[in-house]
């Protein structure tokens, strides 16, 4: 009997779900009751989001944690912490979400895109010093899918430069470089706990630090600019109300109590993943810089080369691909290309005229628009069938384009 695609109305390689995700137990039902019947809802009375905020600095081997809302108010307040203002130029990468540019432009700043490099879609650390002007103020690196940057090459040059470093860590719970967990390598460091995350509150975030007055200074933007040991109604600098609800620092206090056995299945799952995919040709899995002792696996991204699969579309491979039961995207749109991200440009040019036009990022282009796919991290939180399935899926489509 001949072999015939899902897609094409044959018997799909995986029938059942994935692992749902997230993952609770009663662990998350006995602190949020306890937050109900203590009557301290928020973190200013409360004691979880405190008690949490200790806790995860612990977990990435950093000083300080100031829980924020979300991801996006993390890059934003650690951004404003080291001193970028309107005009002033942050060299990020364009392999990311939205947000790391977002947080740029909304409080003036210009987002300086530099390419990836095409093994490890992290920043290409090469061609960071080319991007830096007099109006540079920090370096951006997004530990993307995981992974984290080349924080050596980044950390040298900003001492060089006198530049700052804020780590976009946000996909990157636990992620480790040359055995020193992310976040506090540079000046600050964000994570997010969004419904995707890998530990998650539903929405939250955090800026880690080991400096005192960074720290200090975070906890004043996002507490309305008050000072720890002032008046209720003294506020010394603009800020916001950012503050983490007891609730989320609840959920994310037993969320962490399982992210280290979660993060070494995933670990386990996708070393085996990788290893057999690469037999399969037109398919290369990002590779893992060396000096990463520990990646965080938020995503598992491969390259898809089109001209091994008869010259089939990345996008008719992905269709083919989910209908064999495997959920999996194409990621992300390169933000130097982004409408958005132009928009917010725009926006700033009555502020500044010389705004520079974000320049061409090739490795992210192709990557973003005819290589990548994603499968998400619950995919990696099976047992060798689920791991099997993926890889049987992907050979199948590949057996029947022959």
């Amino acid at each position: 009997m001949t072999e015939k695609l899902a897609v094409e109305g044959g018997v799909p390689v995986r029938q059942k779900p994935f692992p749902h995700w997230p993952i609770w137990d009663d662990t998350e039902e006995k602190l949020l009751l306890e937050v109900l019947h203590s009557g301290d809802w928020g973190a200013l009375t409360g004691t979880k989001v405190q008690a949490f905020e200790r806790t995860f600095a612990d977990f990435q081997q950093a000083k300080h944690g100031v829980c924020v809302v979300n991801g996006t108010a993390a890059l934003e307040l650690a951004l404003r912490a080291v001193g970028v203002g309107p005009g002033d130029e942050v060299i990020t990468t364009p392999y990311t979400f939205i947000a790391t540019a977002n947080a740029v432009t909304l409080i003036g700043a210009i987002p300086v895109f530099v390419d990836i490099e095409p093994e490890t879609a992290t920043i290409d650390v090469d061609q960071i010093e080319e991007a830096i002007t007099p109006k540079t103020k920090a370096i951006l690196p997004v530990h993307i899918a995981g992974q984290p940057a080349n924080m050596d090459g980044i950390l040298a040059i900003a001492q060089k430069h006198h530049l700052r470093v804020v780590e976009d860590a946000c996909q990157s719970w636990g992620a480790e470089w040359r055995g020193q967990r992310v976040g506090a390598l540079g000046d600050l460091g964000t994570f997010s706990f969004q419904a995707s995350k890998n530990i998650t509150a539903g929405e939250g975030g955090i800026i880690v630090t080991n400096d005192d007055q960074l720290a200090d200074l975070c906890w004043s933007l996002h507490n309305v600019g008050r000072r720890k040991g002032g008046l209720w109604y003294e506020h010394v600098r603009q800020g916001g109300n950012y503050r983490m609800t007891e609730w989320q620092g609840a959920i994310l206090l037993a969320q962490l109590e399982r992210a280290d056995d979660l993060a070494r299945r995933r670990q386990q799952n996708a070393a085996y993943l990788a290893e057999a995919l690469q037999s399969i040709p037109g398919i290369e899995p990002l590779k893992v810089d060396p000096r990463v002792t520990r990646h965080a696996w938020h995503l598992f991204i491969f390259r898809y080369k089109r001209e091994a699969f008869g010259g089939l579309p990345r996008h008719e491979f992905i269709a083919a691909l989910e209908a064999e039961g495997i959920p999996c995207t194409p990621g992300y749109v390169p933000l130097n290309e982004s409408p958005a991200v132009l928009e917010g440009l725009q926006q700033l040019q009555p502020f500044r005229s010389d705004i520079p036009v974000p320049r061409a990022c090739p490795v992210a282009e192709r990557l973003s628009k005819d290589e990548a796919v994603w499968l998400p991290q619950n995919l990696l939180l099976g047992g060798n069938r689920e791991i099997n399935d993926i890889i049987e899926a992907i050979a199948k489509i590949k057996r029947c384009l022959k």
